[in-house]
C-alpha cells in the first residue's frame, strides 16, 4: 500500500471542541441546524452548509456547495483552521464504553483504490458519489476522512502505544455520543518512515465505513490527473485522507430491521411460515438478544421469539451465504414478506445497534411498525473475507461505532 504523510489543516487546540462535528451522513439537515445552533465555528457550516440557507433548501442546491467552499475559506482566514507547516501522520483514538481503538491518519493513493487494493464490501450509489465529488471539487480538499481497517501489525501497534503514553494534542468528550476522542501528531521522522514502510508491506486495506467518500476521492483524483498534462503520480490530488485502524480493535454492532406489515399474513400465519426454515421459540415479554451467529430475535405482538436457522438454509463455505443479513433477507424479508430490494423498499427501516433492542420494541409498540428483527453482528473477519473474495455484502449489513468525528484534520488536494 502506498501512503504518505500530509500537511493537515486543523483547528487550534483551544477551538477543537467548537469546530469538530459528527460526520455529514449520520444526521439530517434539521439535526445539523440544531447542533450547530449559533456556533459559527461548527464544521457543519462546511459539511452541511444548507444550514446557512432557509429551512427546506436542498442539500444538493448548487449554492449550497458554493457556500461550503466560502465557509472553508472563511475558517482558514479567521484562523479557526490552520495548516501544519510540515507533513505528518497523526494518531486518532476513540474510547467507547471503556474500550479504546487507535487509528493512524494517513493519505492513501487513489491508484490503490482503482486497482482494488483498497477493498470494498458495499455497493455505492452514483447519486451519492456525485454529491461527495462536488463537495471534494469545490473545496479542493477531503474535509472528512474515510475509515479503513488493516490486518493487525505489531510494529505499528508498539509505535502507536508509545505515543498514547504522551500528552495528546486534542482530548475531549463529544457532546452527542459521550465518547472520548484523542489526537496526537507524529513528529519524529523515523516514526514517519516506519509507518510508510509498514504500510508498503500490506497487500490490502479494507474500507470499513465511507464507501462513497472513497469512490468520490478516487474519481476526483482521476479527473485532476486528466486535467494535468504534466501529471507525475505523486501530486497531492492523487491521495485522499483515511483513518486506519487495526481490524481486531474495531467494534461492529448489530444492524437491525423493522417492518411495516406482514405482507397480508396474520401473526399466526407469519410464525408458521417461519417454521419452514427456522426453529421458533417464544421467549416471552423480556427483551431477547441473539446469542450467536444464525440466531435472530423477532419482536411481534409484545412477544420476543428466538429464530434459529435450520441446517442447510445457509452455506458455510460461501462468504455471503453464511451471513445472517443474507439468511434473513432471503428466507424472511424476501420469501415471506416480499421485501426484495432493501435499498428502495418503503416497507422496511433499519436501526443501528447503539440504540439497543428497546428502540425496536418502541417502534413496534407505537404502531409505527408491525414487527422487528434483531441480528447478531457481522465480524470484521467476515467483512475482510468478503472483500478478499471480490464479493459485495447485502445492504445495511454493518454498523460501526463509534463514528469518526469530523474537523480534527483536513487534507488539501493542492
Amino acid at each position: 500500500m502506498r501512503i504518505k504523510p500530509f500537511k493537515g489543516i486543523r483547528p487550534p487546540k483551544e477551538l477543537v471542541e467548537q469546530v469538530e462535528s459528527r460526520p455529514y451522513d449520520v444526521l439530517d439537515s434539521e439535526e445539523a441546524r440544531m447542533e450547530a445552533g449559533d456556533n459559527e465555528k461548527s464544521l457543519y457550516h462546511i459539511i452541511k452548509p444548507e444550514i446557512d440557507f432557509p429551512e427546506g433548501t436542498s442539500e444538493y442546491d448548487p449554492r449550497v456547495y458554493e457556500q461550503a467552499a466560502k465557509n472553508f475559506q472563511k475558517f482558514q482566514d479567521k484562523g479557526w483552521l490552520v495548516q501544519d507547516t510540515r507533513e505528518h501522520y497523526y494518531i486518532y483514538a476513540q474510547t467507547m464504553q471503556g474500550k479504546t481503538q487507535y487509528g493512524l491518519v494517513v493519505c492513501a493513493h487513489t491508484d490503490d483504490y482503482q486497482k482494488g487494493n483498497i477493498k470494498k464490501h458495499e455497493l455505492t450509489r452514483r447519486d451519492k458519489e456525485e454529491d461527495r465529488m462536488k463537495h471534494v471539487r469545490v473545496n479542493d480538499a477531503n474535509i472528512e476522512p474515510v475509515f479503513f481497517a488493516y490486518p493487525d501489525n505489531k510494529v505499528l501497534d508498539d509505535l502507536i502505544m508509545r505515543y498514547a503514553k504522551t500528552e495528546p494534542e486534542y482530548d475531549f468528550i463529544a457532546p452527542v455520543d459521550g465518547f472520548r476522542h484523542q489526537f496526537w501528531i507524529i513528529s519524529d521522522d523515523k516514526d514517519t518512515e516506519t509507518i510508510t514502510s509498514e504500510f508498503a508491506k500490506m497487500p490490502s486495506l479494507y474500507i470499513a465505513d465511507g464507501h462513497h467518500r472513497s469512490a468520490a476521492a478516487a474519481l476526483v483524483g482521476q479527473e485532476k490527473q486528466q486535467q494535468n498534462p504534466n501529471h507525475r503520480g505523486d501530486e497531492e490530488y492523487n491521495y485522499f485522507m483515511a483513518v486506519c485502524f487495526q481490524a481486531s480493535q474495531l467494534t461492529i454492532l448489530d444492524y437491525n430491521r423493522v417492518v411495516k406489515d406482514l405482507n397480508g399474513l396474520t401473526s399466526e400465519q407469519f410464525l408458521k411460515a417461519l417454521q419452514q426454515n427456522f426453529e421458533v421459540t417464544d421467549k416471552g415479554t423480556d427483551i431477547y438478544k441473539p446469542q450467536q451467529l444464525h440466531e435472530f430475535s423477532l419482536y411481534l405482538d409484545e412477544h420476543w421469539y428466538c429464530l434459529k436457522a435450520k441446517e442447510g438454509t445457509y452455506d458455510n463455505s460461501d462468504p455471503i451465504g453464511v451471513l445472517d443479513v443474507d439468511i434473513s433477507s432471503r428466507l424472511i424479508l424476501d420469501k415471506i414478506l416480499n421485501i426484495g430490494d432493501l435499498r428502495s423498499s418503503k416497507r422496511i427501516d433499519f436501526v443501528g445497534g447503539l440504540r439497543g433492542l428497546g428502540e425496536l420494541k418502541r417502534r413496534v409498540d407505537s404502531g409505527e411498525m408491525r414487527a422487528a428483527l434483531a441480528l447478531y453482528p457481522v465480524t470484521m473477519q467476515q467483512i475482510m473475507d468478503i472483500a478478499d473474495s471480490g464479493k459485495i455484502m447485502p445492504p445495511k449489513a454493518t454498523w460501526f461505532e463509534p463514528k469518526l468525528r469530523s474537523g480534527l484534520v483536513i487534507h488539501k488536494l493542492s
